[in-house]
Parts: C-alpha cells; sequence; structure tokens
C-alpha cells in the first residue's frame, strides 16, 4: 500500500530541510505524497513543487500538496488548523498569512526584551540574522539559548524560558479557528484539525471545540499522528465518524528540531495510506462542484 505524509515543516518556517530536500527525502523514504505545510506561511510551496517537476521528469511519482498550517485560538487554547490543497498564489489569503506573520513578529520582539531584561542578550536583529528566512518561532527562540550556551537543550529552553507561564512566554494575537477554515475554503482548500490529542482537552472542552469548528465548515481531522497511541487513533477515528470528517495523517516532521520524529514513518510505527488523499480529491472535487451550483 502506497504511503503518504499530510504534514510536513521546511525551513521556511521551523523545519531543518529546505523544501526541495523534503522532496528528495520523500523519495528515498518511497512515499507516493507529502505536504507542505509550514506555520502561517506557503512561501515554500513553489519550491517543493519545482523540485516535485523535476522529480517527475526524471521518472519519480513523487507529489506535492501545497498546504499550510494556521495557529489559531479557542477558549485559550492554541488550535492549529491544516489547509490542503490551497491556492497558494491567491493573494488574499497570502495577505491573511502576512498578518499571522506581523503577529508573530510583534510577539518575538516581546519576547527578546524579556530575554534582555533578565540579562540574556538576544535581540530581535539577533535573531533575524540567524533565522531571517524562516517564520521565528519559539523553537527557534530554544535554539538560540542552546547556541549561547543559556541552556543545555531545547527542553531546558522551554522549561525554564519559553513554555507556557515562564518569565519569557509571550502569547500572540491568533485568529479563531473559524476565521481560518474561512481562508482556507476560499483559498480552495479543505481545513483539517491537527493532532487534536495534543491540546489535552476534556470530552466537555473538546466537543465545545468541534461543535463550533464543525459549524464553521471544519472538512477533516487529524486521525493518525507520530505521537498518538492506538486508543488516541481510534477516538479521534470514532470522532470523524460521528461528525462526518475526512480522515487525516501526518507525522509533523521538523527535520532535526524533532530528532525522533522521521519524515513519513513518525516515531517508527506511523503509516498514512493513500487511500485517504484520494477520498480528499474525490472530496474537493464534489465540493467544487456543489459551490458551482450554488453560484449559478
Amino acid at each position: 500500500m502506497r504511503q503518504i505524509d499530510l504534514h510536513v515543516h521546511s525551513t521556511c518556517s521551523d523545519g531543518t530541510d529546505s523544501p526541495s530536500v523534503l522532496v528528495d527525502k520523500a523519495i528515498n523514504k518511497g512515499l507516493a505524497a507529502f505536504a507542505l505545510t509550514d506555520h502561517d506561511t506557503t512561501k515554500g510551496v513553489a519550491e517543493a513543487l519545482a523540485a516535485c517537476k523535476a522529480a517527475r521528469l526524471n521518472g519519480s511519482d513523487i507529489e506535492v500538496i501545497p498546504g499550510v498550517e494556521i495557529s489559531t485560538n479557542f477558549d485559550n487554547t492554541e488550535i492549529h488548523v491544516v489547509g490542503l490543497f490551497i491556492d497558494y498564489n491567491d493573494r488574499d489569503f497570502n495577505s491573511f498569512l502576512n498578518n499571522q506573520l506581523t503577529s508573530r513578529d510583534e510577539r518575538n520582539k516581546q519576547v527578546c526584551k524579556r530575554f534582555q531584561n533578565i540579562g540574556i542578550n538576544i535581540t530581535y536583529e539577533d535573531m533575524l540574522k540567524t533565522y531571517g528566512d524562516a517564520v521565528i518561532t519559539r523553537a527557534h527562540f530554544a535554539d538560540r539559548l542552546v547556541a549561547i550556551g543559556a541552556v543545555g537543550d531545547r527542553n531546558e529552553a522551554f522549561d525554564r524560558y519559553l513554555g507556557q507561564g515562564k518569565p519569557c512566554f509571550v502569547p500572540r494575537a491568533k485568529v479563531d479557528p473559524a476565521e481560518a477554515i474561512d481562508r482556507i475554503h476560499k483559498a480552495g482548500g479543505i481545513a483539517i484539525l491537527a493532532h487534536p490529542i495534543l491540546y489535552h482537552l476534556g470530552k466537555a472542552q473538546m466537543n465545545k471545540l468541534l461543535d463550533h469548528i464543525c459549524s464553521a465548515g471544519l472538512d477533516g481531522i487529524e486521525a493518525i499522528y507520530s505521537t498518538y497511541k492506538m486508543g488516541d487513533e481510534l477516538s479521534i477515528r470514532r470522532i470523524a465518524y460521528e461528525r462526518n470528517l475526512l480522515i487525516s495523517g501526518g507525522s509533523d516532521y521538523h527535520g532535526k528540531n524533532k530528532p525522533h520524529i522521521q519524515l513519513g514513518t513518525g516515531m517508527g510505527h506511523l503509516f498514512v495510506p493513500y487511500e485517504l488523499l484520494d477520498k480528499m480529491r474525490d472530496y474537493v472535487l464534489i465540493t467544487n462542484i456543489q459551490k458551482e451550483t450554488c453560484d449559478e
């Protein structure tokens, strides 16, 4: 059975592999397809598609799905929504993503001020010089802390400084997930709730979230994920069945920034079948036909 990975990050956000390197790695892994889903940006999609085209001319059957992962907020919980089959050239969508990035920039400036206030010399200019081509996340601050010897590893960086409630944690303004879903739809994509188990919500909280985002038009849910146990996957598959959602899955690969997670295989047991991609394509086709009929 052919294998895919619908949740992958590159150097355009907080991964360590360029989009073109990801294409090579996907081929070497024997993947039939992967989705590039960088945080709040589609900047790497063109490079990935170009590398995919070159690989196909050389006999590979690899596919690249244009995607994005959007950070949102619901009831003071950060919720991620993955968009797949995005029109990455859509002007309005990219304007929306640029606003997301502006929010990140403002947060990052405040994080730098907090580091300076406690005597750690990390400046915004320093971060731009070191990571300027990427969407700078807390993971980059953790790496910088390791590089200057302020902490021993990334886990210590989050435990001491960057985790929620720690001295250099700064929340940033985020949109409601309903807006992210609407923006994804307007850019021609489908909206997937990313890794719901990771939000550690109780049953009532999860149902409240699902009621909200399903009413906003959520299309699917990530039921197959690197860190899920069997019970987790079964639980999310049950939700997908009950709420008539597509099933998606992916590794959440970040390269060296998450060395325990491998492209395609996650922690070794991950397998996302190609048939899920076929179902998504059928869904996109039917949905677009329905939209055209309504527009008439």
